[in-house]
């Protein structure tokens, strides 16, 4: 379809809207390129998510779905913002992470302008659920997670961590641990967990907090260590790595799930057909060979159970930041 067949369809899809009933119009969407917004860089979880997801749904759809990675803000607010901005007519989706919820509450905590709420959005799917892990570099002193502990109790504030930005995922998962353990960290944020990965292979910072497909290819190479799992159950791309509720620390518990949203308003025909695709994307064998070899397992939800998990998940990690207070 070149530039002019693309106009034409935009022009066209509020009258064919209007002449159409429900199911017809679901039949008839898409009729042109989907954006599929990633607000990270490439490497880290949300991203992926989302390739592996985007060329699913191409094959169902039936029109490309072109992965938008649109990084800035704190922990991804530039790309929810523009999400949650577009048009309701299901051309632009938003896979994003667990800091969706979190990043409003802390614009409020700074008294800064809310980039989003919430409420913009409607919950497609959840597409991957993993619990956050602490990672070192292989080189490091530090054998184990009571290792590191000790080290920056003697040390507060000198030892390093990366993240996706101030109040995302990663940070508060290293602020809830440090908290717990009673420790002082030196916070680094960068663009995006791709972005604080690179960081902590160039020695840049000492720590980082990422998802298990994050990293199992550098602890594959040698190249990191993992030190801690904040889920309640040990996982098995890391079977031998603690959980931090076994080691004592009882507060600790963190997951980093990716999920596909639209904006709120968008038709029901358009997002059951949505829901529908997806149902198909989360059986496809490339995407369940995809999530399984980077390590991270698929953890599917429609959107009923994906909504009431973001309502509850969401309820614990505004309590996190709250108690985390205003940190850098």
């Amino acid at each position: 379809m070149d530039r002019r067949d693309l106009l034409r369809a935009a022009a066209a899809w509020p009258l064919l809207r209007a002449a159409l009933p429900d199911p017809a119009f679901a039949q008839a969407y898409p009729l042109r390129n989907i954006t599929m917004i990633v607000p990270f860089p490439a490497g880290g979880q949300a991203d992926l998510a989302a390739r592996p997801v985007a060329m699913a749904l191409e094959r169902i759809l039936g029109k490309p779905v072109v992965v938008d990675n649109r990084a800035g803000g704190g922990g991804g607010s530039v790309g929810n913002a523009a999400a949650a901005r577009a048009e309701p007519d299901g051309y632009t989706l938003l896979m994003t992470l667990s800091s969706l919820a979190v990043l409003p509450e802390a614009d409020r905590l700074f008294d800064r302008p809310v980039a989003y709420e919430v409420s913009q959005f409607m919950p497609i799917a959840r597409v991957l659920a993993d619990p956050t892990l602490l990672a070192v570099s292989a080189s490091a002193p530090w054998k184990t997670a009571q290792d590191f502990v000790e080290d920056a109790k003697k040390r507060p504030g000198q030892i390093t961590y990366g993240s996706s930005g101030p109040y995302g995922t990663l940070h508060v998962a290293m602020e809830m641990f440090a908290s717990s353990a009673g420790i002082k960290l030196l916070h680094v944020p960068f663009r995006g967990a791709g972005p604080a990965l690179t960081a902590i292979l160039s020695g840049t910072v000492q720590a980082i907090a990422a998802a298990p497909g994050t990293l199992k290819p550098q602890v594959d190479d040698g190249k990191l260590r993992v030190l801690g799992n904040c889920g309640a159950q040990r996982i098995a791309s890391f079977p031998d790595v603690p959980t931090f509720q076994e080691l004592g620390y009882k507060d600790v518990e963190m997951y980093i799930w990716a999920g596909l949203f639209a904006q709120s308003s968008l038709p029901a025909p358009i997002a059951t057909r949505l829901r529908e695709a997806m149902a198909q994307v989360m059986t496809s064998p490339d995407v369940l060979k995809a999530f399984e070899t980077s390590g991270s397992l698929v953890a599917y939800q429609d959107a009923p159970a994906f909504a009431q998990f973001v309502a509850t998940d969401s309820t614990r990690l505004i309590a996190a930041v709250k108690k985390i207070g205003k940190v850098e």
